[in-house]
C-alpha cells in the first residue's frame, strides 16, 4: 500500500494534535511540520521523529497532502501556495477569511483536480456518526454550545469560532436555504463577539435556534432536534444521542443492533401509540483521527471529502448572514440608547 506522504502548517494546540494522530492514520505517512516558530517546530518534530522544514517550498516539495492548522487570515493564501504546488489540502475551520477567498481556493482544487477538505470535526463526532442510519426530517433544531474562556481563538467572533459547527450541522440537517434570520451578540471579555444567538428559519419551514458563548463557566455542546416521529438529543461532549419516538408514522430505522426500550404507551386521540427510548453511541472514535483518515481515503480513492470546500463556504456564508445581523443589532441599540 501506498502511503500518503503529508506535511503540517502550524504546531500550534491544534497542529500538534494533528501530527500526533496522523501518526496513528495507516495510509498517512506524516513526514514533517512547517512553523512560523522555526524553534518550537523543531521541538515538536524532535518529539515526533519527523523533520522540521524551514520553509514551505522545501517542504511542499517532500509532500503530497498538507493539513494548513493557522489562523484564518494565513488560510487563503497558505492554501492557494499549496494547491498551485499541485498538493491536496485539509484545510482547518473557518475555511477562510471571506467568501470572495473561499470560492477562490474551491475554483483552483478544482482547476488542479485536487482534494480540498475543511476541518469541520462534529461531523465525525460519535453523536452524529450514531444516527447515520437514522431518517431526520427536523422542524425545529435548538443548539448549546458553551465553553470557558480561552485566548486561543479570539481573533475571530464567537460565531466563526465555535457556532460555525453547529451552523455547518444544521445545514447538513435541513438541506434547504435559510429565508430569515434574526441574531444578537455582545464582546464581553474580547473586542469581538463573545456571545450569541441567532434564530434562523429555511425554506422548507424548519426553524433553528442557536446559542454559542465562549465565557461560560462549564462546558456544555448539545443539540437536541424536533421532528413530527421523534425528539432526538446530541450530546458533542460525551458523544452519545438519545432518541425519543412514536412507534407509528414514519419508521426510524436502527442497524447498528441497538435494542430500542419501550417507555410505556400513551391515548392519543382514540389510537393507541408506543413511546420509545434509544441510546445510540459509535464505541472507540476519536473525531479528529477520523477526520483525518477520510481526508487521506479521499485522496487515495478519489472520492469526495464528507466536508468539501462547498460546504466549508455555506457555513461561512451563513455565519456572515449572523455576523451581519449582529452588527445591524448592535448599532440599533447603540442608536436607541443616544436617544
Amino acid at each position: 500500500m501506498n502511503k500518503i506522504r503529508t506535511g503540517i502548517i502550524g504546531i500550534g494546540h491544534l497542529g500538534k494534535l494533528h501530527a500526533s494522530l496522523y501518526r496513528e492514520v495507516e495510509q498517512a505517512d506524516l513526514i514533517g511540520v512547517y512553523d512560523l516558530d522555526l524553534e518550537k517546530a523543531k521541538k515538536i518534530a524532535s518529539e515526533l521523529n519527523i523533520k522540521s522544514f524551514d520553509s514551505l517550498e522545501d517542504l511542499f516539495r517532500d509532500i503530497e497532502a498538507v493539513n494548513i492548522v493557522t489562523p484564518t487570515v494565513t488560510h487563503f493564501e497558505l492554501a492557494k501556495q499549496a494547491l498551485e504546488a499541485n498538493l491536496h489540502v485539509f484545510l482547518e475551520k473557518p475555511i477562510t477569511s471571506s467568501e470572495d477567498e473561499a470560492e477562490k481556493i474551491i475554483e483552483l482544487a478544482r482547476e488542479k483536480q485536487r482534494i480540498l477538505q475543511v476541518g469541520h470535526i462534529e461531523r465525525f463526532n460519535p453523536a452524529v456518526l450514531a444516527l447515520s442510519d437514522v431518517e431526520l426530517k427536523p422542524i425545529f433544531i435548538e443548539s448549546h454550545r458553551l465553553a470557558p474562556f480561552n485566548p486561543r481563538g479570539t481573533d475571530v467572533a464567537v460565531i466563526l469560532d465555535l457556532m460555525i459547527h453547529d451552523l455547518d450541522l444544521i445545514l447538513t440537517l435541513v438541506k434547504s436555504e435559510a429565508v430569515q434570520l434574526d441574531a444578537s451578540g455582545v464582546g464581553v471579555v474580547s473586542p469581538t463577539v463573545d456571545i450569541a444567538n441567532a434564530r434562523i428559519q429555511f425554506a422548507n419551514g424548519c426553524v433553528a435556534n442557536v446559542t454559542a458563548s465562549r465565557i461560560s463557566n462549564k462546558k456544555m455542546r448539545k443539540m437536541r432536534i424536533f421532528q413530527p416521529n421523534a425528539y432526538i438529543s446530541l450530546d458533542f461532549v460525551d458523544g452519545f444521542s438519545e432518541i425519543f419516538y412514536t412507534t407509528e408514522g414514519d419508521k426510524l430505522n436502527f442497524n447498528d443492533g441497538t435494542l430500542a426500550f419501550s417507555l410505556g404507551q400513551i391515548d392519543a386521540g382514540g389510537s393507541r401509540k408506543e413511546i420509545k427510548y434509544n441510546k445510540l453511541q459509535r464505541i472507540g472514535i476519536n473525531p479528529l483521527k477520523q477526520e483525518l483518515s477520510t481526508f487521506i481515503e479521499s485522496i487515495d480513492s478519489g472520492v469526495p471529502p464528507v466536508v468539501d470546500g462547498q460546504a466549508g463556504l455555506a457555513a461561512l456564508r451563513l455565519a456572515n448572514k449572523v455576523l451581519a445581523k449582529i452588527e445591524a443589532h448592535t448599532r440599533l441599540v447603540k442608536e436607541r440608547s443616544d436617544i
